[in-house]
């Protein structure tokens, strides 16, 4: 009966996604406008997050110096929600913080007041498939039975293993086939939408699959072979096998990389509809990563449809073109986490291989493993269907001011504008003026 019901749903969702990535997404002409993104992660500024006159003073020295959007980040990896939810568990604690949240105001509605005021945009982040921190054995995948049995199953050289038991990863994924996690995702961000009418704008992170190991739960397998039409005879062989550390791909392997990439698409649109049914006017917006070659790695697609990746790939089927989902959105970010800025800087590197991914995926260092390349890769995937915001992540410049400013200058030379990850290093490192010399010169 179960695998029935998976089978109607996959058929379902097949026909109606169709439909709904077909119609029309709204002019989107009005958001392709400069910004300059300063990001706010909910967890390393939680003290912040617990003080006003903290909130107004790092909004105030953000405008300062040339920022335009801040994203508050509201969900983080633990399930819970910085915002009085109904639905999602509300984090009113963090670590070793000595701060506790005082349920009396709200951080988001005081975000927004304050940085309308200064004349700032300002975008709500979501974790959205992810319930729990590993290194804490905290979130929602740890203290709700009930979605304990969401996390994903992970196909590794040793064997299946749930994510909560894999202590080396931070981030305790979720599966996204799963129709009841979408449910639930979608509940989270209709309800942030809904209570925030005044919000800009609204981020989705980790909208993906955990990496290539996952997800191979029997509900994965049903889901796909929904989406076949047939039986998987020898699973997960039929996927891919390992022989030692080696992973060696099956019959069904690029199949099963263009089912992953709809699951993802289809949520994607979906969202969109959604949100902007509650609110027409909010900036439907979406992190990745840029590395767009390994990007298959975790099941994401954010190209446009017109971009065909089996051109360029040996991993894309001429299928997977269509589940590009660059069309669906208002706003994209990319992390273009790079140390070397220019492709030139490339030629003084020694080493040329590197393991870039924690699934095994080996990566040849070429022009977008730098912060200009990706950009540039980023550009000709999307193909100019949404506007694109380069982004930086401040650690990665740790002692080396100069690097950064080079690095803020060129996001901006090849983008929309930049997006600087996160506010916590800036504070950390006193970088105010590199980010304005960055923005501003």
């Amino acid at each position: 009966m179960m695998r029935l019901s998976y089978l109607v749903f996959a058929v379902a969702l097949f026909f109606s996604s169709c439909s709904t990535s077909n119609k029309s997404t709204n002019s989107r002409a009005n958001y392709f406008v400069d910004r300059n993104i300063l990001w706010f992660d909910a967890t390393a500024n939680f003290d912040r997050f617990c003080d006003k006159d903290s909130i107004a003073f790092y909004l105030q020295k953000s405008k300062e110096v040339g920022i335009t959007d801040v994203v508050i980040d509201v969900k983080p990896i633990t399930g819970e929600v910085l915002y009085p939810s109904e639905i999602a568990p509300v984090m009113i604690s963090w670590g070793n913080s000595r701060a506790t949240k005082d349920t009396t105001w709200d951080m988001l509605s005081f975000f927004i007041e304050e940085g309308h005021s200064l004349g700032l945009k300002v975008h709500a982040s979501t974790n959205v498939f992810v319930a729990g921190h590993n290194f804490f054995d905290r979130g929602v995948v740890y203290e709700d039975t009930t979605k304990a049995k969401w996390q994903t199953l992970s196909y590794l050289p040793e064997g299946m293993k749930l994510i909560t038991e894999q202590k080396n990863k931070y981030s305790a994924m979720l599966n996204p086939a799963l129709p009841e996690v979408q449910k639930y995702e979608l509940s989270i961000l209709k309800e942030l939408v809904s209570l925030y009418p005044k919000l800009d704008g609204i981020i989705l992170d980790r909208v993906r699959f955990d990496n290539l190991n996952a997800d191979f739960s029997d509900e994965s397998r049903q889901i796909f072979e929904a989406y076949i039409g047939a039986d998987v005879d020898y699973f997960p062989a039929d996927i891919f096998s390992f022989d030692g550390s080696q992973r060696k791909e099956g019959p069904l392997y690029k199949k099963w990389l263009e089912w992953r990439a709809k699951i993802i698409h289809d949520f994607i649109y979906t969202a969109r509809e959604e949100l902007k049914e509650i609110n027409p006017d909010i900036i439907f917006g979406d992190y990745t990563g840029s590395w767009y070659p390994l990007y298959f790695d975790v099941g994401v697609n954010f190209a446009s449809q017109e971009y065909d990746p089996s051109e360029d790939f040996d991993w894309a089927t001429p299928t997977y073109k269509e589940y590009g989902y660059a069309e669906a959105l208002d706003l994209f970010t990319t992390g273009n986490y790079y140390f070397e800025v220019e492709k030139s800087e490339l030629l003084t590197q020694a080493d040329t291989v590197e393991k870039a991914l924690e699934s095994g995926l080996i990566v040849k260092k070429e022009d977008w493993y730098t912060v200009e390349g990706s950009a540039e890769l980023v550009n000709k995937v999307t193909k100019g269907k949404t506007p694109v915001y380069a982004g930086l992540y401040v650690e990665q410049y740790k002692g080396k001011p100069d690097q950064f400013v080079n690095a803020l200058k060129m996001c901006r030379q090849k983008s929309h504008g930049s997006m600087i990850f996160d506010i916590v290093h800036i504070i950390n490192y006193g970088w105010w003026d590199h980010i304005k010399k960055g923005l501003n010169n």
